[in-house]
């Protein structure tokens, strides 16, 4: 594989991400003494930052490998809404189609950060669907992007936090196999059974267990694929992706099927391997239709993003240099 020539092809393969966006502040303190009104840390803060989260982490990381990016999704008319929507333009990412509504507030993932590790978390956000008239409205932005821009790829990203309703999901997978769109799904439990007939479905071992309430303590070849001819039952689906943590990532497409192990890492924290995997592994089988290729390179760049502390996209020199190092064999 010439490794060189597939991230260019990258720049020709257009992508649309669906989903939750949301901010990621970190607030980064010293931690030298405890609270004497209570038993916490006291964290002297003295940097804020910004980051993108959810499906605009996804829409950071495609970007970052040169794809180009557009994000469709609903945010509140809000301080945080504006600078997520900043965040997404300073990074070369279309944010021109996001709905802004007074009903919802952006989703605001705020962790206090000290000693370089997380001592809280709080977040600010809806959980409740999207209501009716919102719905349409982005069924309608979504349809006419599509049927203008055309993009290679449709992602959906689910966080649970109301955007992707069934009435969303089921209206623009009917749109996009109609227009033979390549459609990938990082799927949250509850609407875990509701993505059918999508080319790519990527769960993790916990969202297996949860949407399908199975044991998942065995992950050995034949356990994964049966759990993949359970999901295909239902979900009618092309290819499974299921990343399994320490254990690595096992795929299946038809009767080619296999489990990849992770590479060694000095671990620093696992915040947005899923939404680098997502975004590597359909960018690569966009691009070549090798599920075994797009399967390994993604295991790659999870691996590499959780080097990094926080929400990262991943770095297209580091993979390009660890795809040659590390998958000459192919």
């Amino acid at each position: 594989m010439n490794f060189d020539e597939l991230f260019l092809r990258f720049k020709e393969t257009p992508v649309l991400i669906i989903g939750d966006i949301m901010l990621d502040t970190y607030w980064w303190g010293n931690v030298d003494r405890i609270s004497p009104e209570a038993p916490v840390p006291i964290v002297a803060l003295n940097k804020k930052e910004f980051r993108v989260g959810g499906a605009s982490n996804v829409a950071l990381n495609t970007a970052s490998l040169g794809a180009d990016t557009t994000v469709i999704s609903i945010v509140g008319q809000d301080q945080d809404g504006n600078q997520l929507i900043e965040l997404m333009n300073q990074n070369g990412i279309n944010t021109k189609h996001i709905i802004r509504s007074s009903d919802r507030i952006t989703t605001n993932k705020m962790r206090i950060m000290g000693r370089n590790q997380q001592m809280m978390r709080l977040d600010a956000e809806m959980t409740d669907d999207i209501n009716e008239s919102l719905e349409n409205q982005l069924l309608l932005v979504v349809k006419e992007f599509i049927f203008q821009q055309k993009p290679a790829i449709v992602i959906f990203e689910d966080y649970n936090k109301g955007v992707l309703t069934q009435k969303v999901i089921n209206g623009i997978t009917a749109y996009c196999n109609e227009h033979k769109i390549f459609i990938a799904v990082d799927p949250k439990k509850k609407n875990f059974l509701s993505y059918k007939d999508v080319t790519l479905f990527k769960p993790n071992l916990k969202e297996v267990k949860d949407g399908l309430n199975i044991d998942v303590v065995n992950t050995n070849l034949d356990r994964m694929q049966h759990i993949h001819q359970i999901l295909k039952e239902v979900l009618g689906h092309t290819i499974s992706l299921i990343t399994m943590s320490e254990k690595g990532v096992f795929y299946q497409q038809e009767q080619t099927a296999a489990i990849i192990p992770t590479h060694i890492r000095n671990i620093s924290d696992v915040s947005g391997a899923g939404d680098t995997v997502i975004a590597v592994a359909s960018l690569v089988y966009a691009a070549t239709e090798n599920i075994h290729l797009a399967a390994e390179m993604a295991n790659i760049a999870g691996g590499l993003v959780c080097e990094e502390v926080g929400t990262v996209a991943i770095n297209p020199s580091r993979l390009l240099a660890e795809c040659k190092a590390l998958l000459t064999h192919n």
